[in-house]
């Protein structure tokens, strides 16, 4: 397998970012490391009705290779909180998605610009229906 697969994430819904800073920051020693606003097809990609999301990540940016956890808003949508995705960075998108094959459940795909391209963006539901977001790198822009 040549699809390099690692966990970025885990990505929480939460009522109040900041009670959930104060829990993972304040209480548990967690260092922002991203507050940042999307627009995207979040409709197409989580089923969640809504244009923007609001992410913060924490962790500890002294360990890389450390857990990330998300906190995410989405504006404009009731959404309950608990729970949401891992978010995996592959090699491939299409690579991937050939490698589940049929394990792959409600495929949903959308793509997200960057300053450097496009960026594949998939989610998929695994066995437990634990949804899965699987990104890719960006895309050449032709």
């Amino acid at each position: 397998m040549s699809n390099v697969h690692r966990i970025h994430h885990a990505a929480i819904v939460v009522a109040d970012i900041d009670a959930s800073l104060r829990f993972w920051r304040d209480g548990l020693g967690f260092q922002p490391l991203m507050d940042e606003t999307f627009e995207g097809d979040w409709k197409t990609l989580f089923g969640i009705d809504a244009t923007k999301v609001r992410s913060v990540m924490v962790g500890d940016p002294s360990r890389p290779g450390s857990g990330i956890v998300e906190f995410v808003q989405f504006i404009g949508a009731e959404v309950p909180p608990g729970f949401e995705l891992l978010s995996l960075f592959v090699g491939d998108v299409d690579e991937t998605l050939a490698q589940l094959g049929d394990a792959a459940e409600e495929l949903r795909r959308i793509e997200v610009e960057s300053p450097d391209g496009p960026v594949p963006m998939v989610t998929v539901r695994d066995p437990d229906g634990v949804l899965v977001e699987i990104i890719g790198p960006p895309l050449s822009r032709k």
